[in-house]
Order: C-alpha cells, then structure tokens, then sequence
C-alpha cells in the first residue's frame, strides 16, 4: 500500500465517514442508514459483507447495529480483502489497473468484455482521468460497495463442488481469497462430499449396470439395460445392485481432498500469488491435481470394479479382496488400467471446462444485466451438459481402464495392455464397442444431478453456509 496513510489517519478518515452515514445521529449504523448514506454518496447498494456485518456474527454486542469500533473493524477486513483483489488484478504490479488488466482479469473468470466494456468499468472508478486505477481509487470505490461481479461470478459459477455424477475428474472449482479466509471453502467440499455420497448411492444400480455392460457386453452378448437388471438379481437379489458402491462412496473424501489441495499448490508453484486463473491455466493445474489424486486414490478405483462385479460370496469384504488380489496377482495389480484412466482426464477435463466456459460466458453476456446469479435450472442445464460432454468424448479410455482392472479376474480372458486392448475391441466389435453401458450412464445423470443439488443445498444450510 505505497503511500497510504497511516492508521491514525485512517481511523480519523472512517470516523468521519461513519458520522456522514450515521444520518440519526445515534452512534450506530443499519442496514438502512448504510443504504441511504451510499444513495447520498452517489453509490449503488452497500457490499453484502456490509450488510451480514450488521447480524449476530458481525455484531460484537448483538444490539441490531455497529458502532464506530466495529464498523472500524468491518473496514480493515475490508481493506485488506481489496488490497489481496488489487494486486491480484494488478498483473505487471505497477501499482495501477489498466485497461488491459480489466479484460484479462474478466477473462480468467471465462467472461470476454469488450474494451469499450472495460474503459466503462475503468472510467467508473476513475477520478483523476489517467485512465488508470491506483490504491486509493480502488479502495475509496469499492470499501462498501460490491465488487462489480468478479467474486460473484466464482461464487453462482461452482459446478465440480455442486454436482456429482459419478466421475471425479473434474477441474475443481476457484474459491475466492474471501471464502479461503473464512473458511467457508472446507465447509462447501464438505457439503460436496455428502451430496456425492447420497447421489451415487441413489443411482448404484445404474452403475454398476454400467461396469457390468462395459465387462461383459458384446456381439455374442448381447446385454440390454433390463436384461442386465434382472440377471443382476437373479443372481445376487435386490441388494447385490448396490455392489461397489460402499468404496466409491468411501473415495470421494479422500480424491477431494487430495484434488484440491494439489490444486491450489500446483497454482502457487507455477503461478505464483495470482488469485484467479485463466481458462487454460485452469486446465492445466486442474488435469495435474486430478493425475495426482488419481495416483494416490487409484488402487481404490481397482477395488470398485473388482467388487462391483463379484459374484455372490466370491469376497467376505473390502479387506478380504485387497489381500486376494495382492496374494494371487501381486502389487502391481492395483495400478492395472492406471494410464487410460489418467490419459482420459485431458479429454474429459478440458471439454467439460471449455463447455461449460462457453455456456457460462454465453449466459453472462446476454442476461446478467443485473446478477451474475444463474439460477438454478440454469446452472444445472449448463453443469449436466458440460460433464455429459467430457464423459463423451473420454468413455472409450473409461471403458478400456475397466476392462483392464478387471480382466484378471476374469476366466480366459486375454491380458492385454490398453493399445492391445483398443484393437482387440475394435477388431472384435467396431466402434460401437468403445461405448458399451453408455446408455445406463447416461440414464444416471439427471438424477444423480437432481440429487446432489438438494442434498449440496441442504448441507450447505446444516453447517451455516448461507447462500447469497
């Protein structure tokens, strides 16, 4: 903060702000002096942290309002929260924002603006007409008012934390400096990891469906959705539908974490303190966190398969198959599959974030005239076309991944490696035979969507995170 004042003079300055906002003279402020000091100001709406200051949390005496020292105390957040967003923003760290750095910070978050849109933003801000925004201008524009949608935007847009329909390569969704600082980060993983957990026990049976066709399908066998439903419990009952799905429930804590905790590190060793990234950036640090999760988390994908296609009693459990499969095919067998699984999560990753970029960018440029809420349906429409295309275009890796995990385990069958493989099914079967158990894959995601949304909001709601 070169040049600013010193804390003397800055409590003086809030001082008298605080006395221009106090319009009743009663040495506290509201929500509604808040709003009516801004109007007289020339502002718009107070920031929202403004207005939830003004509540229990921020309320230090819980009387309904703040005085001086917690108002003060509300701004030095404030300020320091801007100064982390200034220099985030301020890419060359010259001290001031220009026009360039507008689009290119627009840009990170998937929205183009023109430079007649960014000029506006700029001229809205600038006081001395250099065409430059410095410290001071920044702060004074933004301590109480809302940050022109850039944090909203990262807020209404989560759609790997939100949504779970089975597939965890996903580029993780960015958190704001503000929700870091909070905590409310760990809260909405958390939240995800519940919703994941009830969605993939609500669409089990279409899972392991899918596992089962993409095994066992083929020209001399022709498995169909209900004819592999009923031999499902014809051998095993009712309950064997849900086969597999106790560790896939049990690894989604464990990739998410690891997910996103790679991430982050990932983005601060290649790109330093920048607080949001470009698209590309984003690819690129999301597919590396994704390979890594993937290589710790990956002996529990080979344990899924396994048990998803047991026979009854074949294993007394989890523990019990891990020790058969390391007695009988040694370590190595908890990796089989391991390249066309980690190769799958460029095509899946990077379609699903240009898609859902695209889609969100299209939606902003046309309708967020005065949010950058979505809404709901919209949301859901964009996050469910986005992972459907990522899981299109990476199926035939998926495919070839689960067949070479569970080829051992398989009588006659030929143990062949993924290139082997790819041949054989297309020599065997043609294309068609990349995409067995598509259909049942696709039949889960609207509901898995549907149920990962309600369980998300409602665990939101449980551990205190308020939606906006």
């Amino acid at each position: 903060m070169r040049g600013g004042p010193g804390d003397a003079e800055r409590r003086e300055r809030w001082g008298r702000l605080f006395e221009e906002l106090d319009s009743n003279k009663d040495g506290r402020l509201d929500v509604h002096e808040l709003r009516q000091g801004l109007a007289r100001l020339g502002g718009g709406s107070p920031d929202r942290g403004a207005q939830q200051g003004i509540s229990p949390e921020g309320d230090a005496d819980s009387d309904g309002g703040l005085d001086l020292e917690e108002f003060i105390l509300y701004l030095q957040e404030r300020e320091q929260r801007l100064l982390l967003l200034f220099h985030s923003l301020d890419r060359n760290q010259d001290g001031h924002i220009d026009v360039s750095e507008i689009q290119q910070s627009f840009r990170a978050l998937g929205i183009s603006i023109s430079l007649e849109q960014a000029e506006k933003i700029l001229h809205s801000m600038d006081r001395d007409d250099t065409m430059t925004i410095d410290w001071q201008e920044w702060r004074d524009h933004f301590l109480l008012h809302s940050l022109e949608n850039v944090e909203d935007v990262l807020y209404f847009w989560k759609h790997s934390t939100v949504l779970d329909i089975g597939e965890c390569l996903t580029v993780p969704d960015e958190f704001s400096e503000q929700e870091k600082l909070t905590g409310v980060w760990w809260k909405q993983l958390v939240a995800g990891a519940m919703a994941g957990a009830v969605s993939r026990t609500g669409t089990a049976p279409l899972d392991r469906l899918k596992v089962f066709m993409q095994v066992h399908a083929s020209k001399t066998n022709r498995l169909n959705i209900l004819g592999g439903l009923w031999s499902m419990i014809q051998e095993g009952g009712v309950r064997s539908l849900w086969r597999g799905n106790g560790i896939n429930v049990l690894k989604i804590a464990p990739e998410s974490a690891i997910k996103f905790m790679a991430y982050e590190q990932i983005k601060r060793a290649i790109w330093g303190q920048q607080e949001t990234l470009h698209v590309q950036e984003r690819f690129v640090a999301g597919s590396l966190a994704g390979a890594t999760a993937q290589t710790i988390i990956y002996p529990m994908e080979v344990l899924k398969t396994r048990l998803t296609l047991r026979r009854t009693g074949q294993y007394k459990g989890l523990l019990d198959c891990a020790w058969r499969i390391l007695e009988r095919e040694g370590p190595r067998a908890f990796y089989r599959g391991y390249l066309p699984n980690v190769l799958g999560i460029i095509p899946y990753a990077g379609i699903d974030l240009a898609v859902y970029e695209t889609l969100k960018n299209r939606w902003l440029q046309q309708y967020s005239h005065d949010s950058a809420d979505p809404g709901i349906l919209v949301l859901l429409a964009c996050g469910t076309i986005s992972s459907t295309c990522g899981q299109i275009a990476s199926y035939p890796l998926a495919l070839v991944r689960t067949r070479m995990q569970a080829q051992a385990s398989i009588e006659g069958a030929p143990q062949l490696s993924m290139l082997g493989l790819l041949r054989h099914i297309l020599s065997q079967e043609g294309v068609r035979g990349l995409y067995r158990g598509i259909a049942p894959n696709f039949m889960k995601v609207i509901p898995a969507v549907s149920i990962s949304y309600v369980v998300y909001e409602n665990m939101k709601q449980a551990l205190g995170v308020t939606s906006r």
